[in-house]
């Protein structure tokens, strides 16, 4: 974690020493994991006030972690939810969460093409592959982010490329 930028990842909690190890139950447990630490991270507020949370979603393999890694200092003291997060109903309780804390909350949206996504996860360790039909699921459920749904920014970022520029609004 670099200074001032606390990263929530669920992945993080089905680590092993073996390797990553998903189930079902391994995965509620990782995702109440992450509502648990991101609650805990938003009591604590920072001394410019509440945090900023980034809620950096889009496919799997979109590019959403090395995002993270290049960006999001730029925004610190932030926290930065770094999930697939497809649907608004995904998105919702991270949501309520922020601002029950009055904590400002903006979407990064990696906006992937599928077919890019794809490969970026067939490259990964074996451990670290997501199976192909949940990222095509994801691709069929993705609800793009909104304001409407209480950001107050929306940053839509072609993940195509590791420049990841912005995707200009229409």
């Amino acid at each position: 974690m670099a200074a001032g930028v606390a990263i929530i990842n669920p992945d993080t909690f089905l680590e092993t020493p073996s390797g990553r190890v998903w189930t079902p139950e391994r995965s509620k447990a990782a995702w109440d994991r992450c509502f648990q630490v991101l609650e805990d991270h938003l009591r604590e507020s920072t001394p410019s006030g509440p945090h900023r949370l980034l809620i950096v979603c889009g496919l799997q393999g979109a590019g959403k972690s090395h995002w993270i890694r290049q960006n999001a200092q730029r925004y610190a003291p932030c926290i930065c939810f770094d999930a697939a997060l497809p649907g608004i109903r995904h998105r919702r309780p991270i949501l309520e969460l922020a601002s029950r804390y009055s904590a400002e909350a903006m979407a990064v949206w990696i906006d992937t093409p599928l077919s890019v996504a794809l490969t970026r996860n067939a490259l990964r360790a074996p451990d670290k592959r997501v199976p192909e039909d949940s990222v095509r699921s994801v691709a069929a459920l993705f609800e793009p982010p909104s304001a409407e749904e209480g950001y107050s920014n929306v940053l839509r970022l072609d993940g195509s490329t590791p420049a990841f520029h912005p995707v200009p609004q229409h």
